[in-house]
């Protein structure tokens, strides 16, 4: 694979691939061997999965990943949007279905449930799920805005006390669905959404971070370049020991061209 350049960040390790689709195969064998040593040492694997196209390589290149007992791993999923209908392909877990629960035989794949009638009962309940299960390995991605899951800037809490929490969307949170093909109008996109907080995704113990695309390269920079702070918080990224920020040439343009500018 082409290596263009590869940086530690504080403690965040960043690689720029030449491809898009070689920063994905890269990143699923990357993954592959972290599940492979762990089913080594432990009895199951409990892994968190992003939905987004910025995915989708990503994800084909794992599920042709051989030599992965994958009837010993949980599945969860990060966020999902509130009220759309059960079977609209935007709902996240529709979108990770497709792309990957349904292709390979895992031991279990826990849903959100985005309509349930009791919002806060459903964080309780995927919360003791999590508790549970305690999170191995987190497949995610950063936003436009620099958000990880829907914790965009405005909800954002580094030490938020929540494991999963319903919240508001920023409206440049909701543009990115509509740039990324997901809708066709911002009035589409819901409003609100599940998300798992910032603490509960950095309690993964190996953290695999892909992010493709030209309308990534302000977060991109951002995240490498800005205050570790709530207003980008991809930044909590730097402080995690053992995390991956994998790139491509679009994703990467900005984070070498001008000084960060610090958002107050």
């Amino acid at each position: 694979m082409s290596l263009i350049k590869s940086f530690k960040k504080d403690l965040l390790q960043v690689r720029i691939y030449e491809s898009r689709a070689e920063m994905g195969e890269v990143a699923a064998a990357d993954v592959a061997v972290a599940i492979r040593t762990l089913l080594d040492n432990k009895a199951e694997v409990n892994m968190v999965f992003a939905a987004a196209p910025s995915q989708n390589e990503f994800l084909d290149a794992l599920c042709s990943e051989k030599g992965i007992e994958w009837n010993r791993v949980n599945a969860f999923h990060m966020d999902e949007y509130v009220g759309l209908p059960e079977d609209a392909p935007q709902r996240f877990g529709n979108f990770l279905r497709e792309r990957i629960f349904s292709r390979l035989p895992f031991n279990s794949v826990n849903y959100i449930d985005g309509n349930s009638p009791d919002k806060l009962e459903e964080c309780k309940r995927y919360t003791h799920l999590l508790e549970q299960y305690p999170i191995d390995i987190v497949c995610m991605g950063i936003g436009e805005n620099g958000h990880i899951a829907f914790n965009d800037p405005h909800v954002a809490k580094e030490n938020d006390p929540e494991w999963m929490k319903v919240v508001d969307l920023e409206k440049i949170c909701r543009l990115q669905q509509v740039n990324d093909g997901c809708f066709t109008t911002l009035d589409e996109v819901p409003t609100y959404a599940f998300t798992l907080t910032v603490p509960t995704l950095m309690r993964g113990k190996q953290l695999f971070c892909v992010v493709p695309g030209q309308t990534k390269a302000w977060a991109v920079a951002h995240t490498i370049n800005h205050l570790i702070s709530e207003k980008i918080p991809a930044t909590f990224l730097r402080k995690h020991k053992n995390a991956i920020l994998y790139l491509e040439p679009d994703s990467a343009k900005e984070l070498f061209l001008t000084p960060i500018q610090t958002l107050v």
